[in-house]
């Protein structure tokens, strides 16, 4: 049985790692702000130049929306998988976490895939940034937020590698936590995106 200063030692070190967790989710809570600020300027940019297209191809020639839906499903599907991710760590289910971080990889690959293969087939119809304000803008708010995911995808690799070598430790669920709130971000993001940039661009 353990003593009563062995008893009080663990509830004091338990509360010192939840505190440190708390911080460090604070503070990326502070830059995903600063993102935001980021973002909204993106769309204030867009917003203004969304008819500036210098008589070439507008929304509604360019946009596909079955195509964008894919894209916006995969994401969505990706955000409640890494929900399940975050589950299974507070459950402590470390081949679980591993398994859903897979998943959630894959999903936002398959994301980045659609959205490249639309850049694709926009430049090779001479619609590339440099064709119009409107393209500029447009490559550059959607582009910017592909590269977030991106950024997302390699930080997802990283955590498969920590959690695997590593276990569930409370560092390594600390960035778990952090990824969480960077990746469901970008889903509100993209919400945005595909409400203002392709709704509203094909109405």
């Amino acid at each position: 049985m353990a003593s009563p200063a062995v008893a009080a030692v663990v509830p004091a070190e338990e509360a010192r790692q939840a505190d440190a967790v708390g911080r460090r989710a604070f503070g990326f809570w502070i830059y995903l702000m600063t993102d935001l600020v980021l973002f909204a300027a993106l769309f204030a940019t867009f917003a203004v130049l969304s008819h500036s297209d210098a008589g070439g191809p507008d929304g509604k020639a360019l946009f596909n929306l079955r195509h964008v839906f894919a894209e916006t499903m995969l994401l969505l599907f990706s955000s409640a998988s890494y929900g399940l991710v975050m589950l299974a760590m507070r459950r402590g289910h470390r081949g679980a976490v591993l398994g859903w971080l897979a998943v959630t990889f894959l999903l936002g690959l398959g994301f980045i895939a659609l959205e490249l293969h639309e850049f694709h087939a926009m430049i090779l119809a001479g619609a590339g940034p440099s064709r119009s304000a409107f393209l500029s803008a447009f490559f550059t708010l959607v582009g910017t937020h592909g590269t977030h995911v991106s950024f997302g995808l390699i930080w997802m690799l990283v955590m498969m590698a920590q959690v695997g070598t590593k276990g569930l430790t409370t560092p390594v669920r600390a960035r778990l936590l952090c990824l969480s709130m960077f990746w469901h971000f970008l889903d509100i993001v993209w919400i945005g995106v595909f409400t203002i940039v392709y709704l509203m661009g094909v109405v």
